[in-house]
């Protein structure tokens, strides 16, 4: 009897400790060091994904024309692949993808006192940017261009004087355009200084990036390794924070990855949202009822660029994935969008879930 009583008060006690036992602390995020190549990983394993479906993912990426593909949970590298004779070390175009490189300079500008997002472009590069009436282009704000509510003609993208013709007033019609190539005008002339020396400085060599503008007559696209684009997916995914350094306004950054306008409630600021009612997509003004990617997770936000150039980046999750390669359908090269999104996310929920 007294040995019974001793075992329950043990057992009594061990269950009162086991109830207050704190709980395991959740995994710090990872910063990759700048300058240099060393990055922490974990592995399939670890995190309880299912290692059956990795090959089959890998697989499924060869066949559609990728050269990179990475995935990252807290900043440390799950997946790392590299195709076609490209390594970790090359270059890659990031086509529209870019565009949320520019967005992030805008916010940056703005915090610096620089510019105001509200104020109207013509402020900042002068007035007769456009081919519209002057009274037309006033109403064109940096904003606007944020949003691609410029209201300015999307038949073309080459972004010229002549080209930039009156379709509707800004803020009343949402349109994919590479009129957003005009910000960087706008930063360029707002910080008095190149804005590739700007880029550089208050955002790549800040997060440890590698890579260039092409700054194209026609066409402004950034290049850098795949890397480079997982450093700014994981500025993404922690909000515009860096280690300790806070790279952009939380508050802006937050407002560019929610829904930016009435029109297309799955854009924010050059970013694409997961989990809305509808969306609208490039070269058209149809909306589609429904998520944009249904097999990805709802508070997915991604830069996507065509040829499948993508960030895609889920904070419930604590995850970022990246693409680079030519287009998975060369048939379908340059929409910002495709059915490879959803197909993508198919592979990658069968490794993770």
């Amino acid at each position: 009897m007294k040995y019974l009583f001793s075992l329950t008060v043990l057992l009594t006690l061990f269950s009162c400790q086991k109830d207050t036992d704190p709980a395991p602390a959740p995994e710090t995020m990872y910063y990759p060091p700048n300058g240099s190549s060393t990055w922490e990983t974990k592995s399939i394993a670890s995190l309880g994904w299912n290692s059956a479906a990795v090959q089959p993912l890998k697989d499924y990426l060869q066949q559609k024309n990728t050269r990179s593909f990475m995935i990252l949970v807290n900043g440390r590298i799950v997946m790392e692949e590299y195709f076609n004779g490209h390594t970790k070390d090359s270059t890659w175009q990031w086509n529209s993808a870019g565009k949320t490189l520019t967005g992030t300079m805008t916010g940056i500008a703005q915090q610096e006192g620089l510019l105001q997002i509200n104020n109207k472009v013509s402020d900042y590069i002068g007035t007769g940017w456009t081919s519209v009436p002057l009274v037309k282009e006033n109403l064109i704000t940096n904003r606007h261009l944020l949003t691609m509510t410029s209201g300015l003609n999307d038949s073309t993208n080459f972004v010229t004087q002549a080209n930039l013709t009156y379709m509707a007033d800004a803020g009343t019609r949402w349109s994919y355009h590479n009129v957003f190539q005009k910000l960087m005008d706008v930063v360029a002339a707002a910080s008095s200084q190149n804005y590739s020396t700007y880029f550089n400085a208050k955002l790549r060599d800040k997060i440890g990036m590698d890579g260039f503008w092409n700054n194209g007559i026609i066409f402004k696209i950034y290049h850098s390794s795949t890397r480079s684009m997982a450093r700014f997916g994981i500025l993404a995914l922690n909000k515009g924070k860096w280690n300790t350094d806070q790279i952009i306004n939380q508050a802006f950054f937050e407002e560019s990855i929610n829904t930016s306008q009435t029109i297309n409630p799955s854009y924010g600021y050059f970013w694409w949202l997961n989990g809305k009612s509808s969306a609208m997509l490039p070269g058209g003004q149809t909306v589609y009822p429904g998520t944009l990617v249904p097999n990805a997770p709802a508070d997915m936000y991604a830069a996507m660029g065509a040829e499948d150039q993508r960030i895609y980046v889920v904070p419930s999750k604590n995850l970022v994935v990246i693409r680079m390669g030519t287009a998975s359908d060369p048939s379908n090269p340059v929409f910002a969008l495709s059915g490879f999104d959803n197909a993508l996310w198919e592979k990658i929920n069968a490794v993770i879930n």
